[in-house]
């Protein structure tokens, strides 16, 4: 079974505010001795007046999670990492010489 690991390395700011414009996000899947992983980027724009505003120094791993979940990456990256993980436990070509 393939497990998921996601997590936030770091986070990209206005500093007049504390609003995240940037979250960088990493995932790695395993599975037994397979594994793979991504890393990629989702932008917000925010509104520091909105009621749902969280200032930076409140935020945790999770809020933010959430946020790039709610962008789409979630399925569409534990899909691909799924993908990668089963096609090295059964790969269908291979490369070398037979020299």
């Amino acid at each position: 079974m393939t497990t998921f690991n996601w997590s936030i390395p770091t986070l990209e700011r206005e500093l007049a505010d504390g609003g995240v414009i940037v979250a960088h996000w990493r995932c790695t899947a395993s599975d037994g001795d397979y594994s793979a992983s991504s890393y990629g980027t989702a932008g917000f724009t925010y509104d520091a007046s909105s009621p749902d505003f969280v200032p930076y120094d409140e935020l945790t791993e999770a809020d933010v999670l959430a946020w790039v979940w709610a962008e789409g990456f979630k399925d569409a990256t534990e899909d691909a990492l799924a993908a990668k993980i089963e096609a090295d436990k059964n790969p269908t070509t291979a490369a070398g010489v037979p020299w």
